[in-house]
């Protein structure tokens, strides 16, 4: 940039336009990084802009300043501002020297208070509701009993020591993968995106986000839209242990499971190794008992069948030989021989048997059976 010099006109020096915005803002550009404060207006945006344009205004007397920053670094912060909001805003003043134009060149943006925050995290939680992040029929069971656990948590944090004690405790053998990242700050949140999918890619089958208490503020980065999101596509079941249990950012009400604590999570994600062992031996005597009722229902079963079987063959030979008394009986009664002994008798002519009067002819010779004997006759008359 050239230097601002004075033109000399006798003894006055006088500045052209250019060579003054030129002095003025190698001057401002000397100017150390600031935060200020104000309220958001004017916000403009546009997808073929390299920056995002706002105003921040004093609310106390109306002042005004114009603020830039680079489009991506304001998507990156994922803010949603709208006009009225009131931010910190860091950054560099500076003079646009061709027009004279001054404004705040910014590098960051954050709400200002709690309340904005909350109102922020209140707008983001409606949002992400009405997409089915937070639905009940999308969470998942755990596992019974998971072959490899994840842990995501901070670098020799508390939450990562209760976690571990809570799980190894109760399933000595279980398998923890424990993957240390940020869990505060602004860079926390994608952190925790990259560590909680390279722990997914490790083969677990459950993950467990978790941080201890914390202010408000140390909480944020739990409740940011990309981690929130991160957590709903987590291709396993995912149990979020952050804070106390007051604390619900948003990343609770995406995971599969809400645990109260990092030490309650711990708990969660595997049974009770003691419990289990005695669960399984109480399985193992019933059944035992169960195999041996049904060996003796078995036994019993065989015996009687074996009585039945040794008793059959005589019952057949009752049961026929009563079949044979009874035909016997039946012959008997049905067998000429009754009959006769009932006092009738057999009347033959020339070997034939006489059934009627007409096969006979007074004089004919007959023979007559009785059922004792019989005799011979003749015929004197016939009817």
């Amino acid at each position: 940039m050239p230097k601002a010099e004075a033109l000399h006109y006798g003894d006055r020096k006088v500045y052209t336009v250019g060579s003054f915005n030129r002095g003025v803002a190698d001057w401002i550009a000397r100017l150390p990084t600031i935060w200020i404060e104000g309220e958001v207006t004017e916000l403009r945006r546009h997808r073929g802009w390299a920056n995002v344009f706002l105003t921040l205004k004093d609310p106390s007397d109306g002042s005004c300043l114009p603020v830039s920053i680079p489009r991506g670094q304001f998507d990156a912060l994922r803010l949603d501002l709208v006009d009225g909001e009131r931010v910190h805003v860091y950054g560099r003043p500076e003079l646009f020297a061709a027009k004279g134009e001054f404004k705040l060149r910014a590098l960051t943006i954050e709400r200002f208070g709690e309340g904005d925050h909350l109102a922020a995290l209140e707008r983001l939680k409606k949002k992400l509701a009405a997409e089915g992040l937070f639905a009940d029929a999308r969470k998942r069971r755990l596992p019974f009993l998971p072959r490899k656990i994840g842990l995501v948590t901070g670098n020799d944090a508390a939450a990562k020591r209760d976690v571990i004690t809570a799980v190894t405790t109760r399933f000595p053998s279980a398998h923890l993968v424990v993957a240390e990242t940020l869990v505060q700050g602004p860079r926390a949140a994608l952190a925790m995106v990259a560590s909680l999918q390279e722990i997914c890619a490790e083969g677990v089958d459950v993950v467990v986000l978790a941080r201890g208490g914390g202010s408000f503020d140390d909480l944020l980065s739990f409740s940011d839209e990309r981690l929130v999101r991160a957590v709903a596509a987590c291709p396993v079941p995912v149990v979020s242990a952050v804070g106390h249990e007051q604390d619900t950012p948003l990343c609770d009400l995406a995971a599969d499971v809400r645990a109260s604590t990092p030490t309650a999570a711990g708990r969660l994600v595997v049974p009770d190794h003691a419990e289990l062992t005695a669960r399984l031996d109480a399985a193992r005597t019933s059944v035992q008992r169960g195999v041996r009722r049904t060996l003796e229902r078995r036994r019993e079963q065989t015996d009687s069948v074996g009585a039945r079987l040794r008793r059959a063959p005589l019952l057949l030979v009752e049961r026929k030989r009563a079949a044979l008394e009874n035909a016997t009986a039946r012959l008997r009664v049905l067998s000429p021989s009754s009959t006769l002994a009932r006092g009738y008798a057999i009347v033959r002519a020339e070997d034939a048997i006489v059934r009627s009067s007409s096969e006979v002819e007074p004089g004919a010779r007959v023979d007559v059976q009785l059922a004792e004997g019989g005799f011979g006759a003749r015929v004197e008359e016939t009817r």
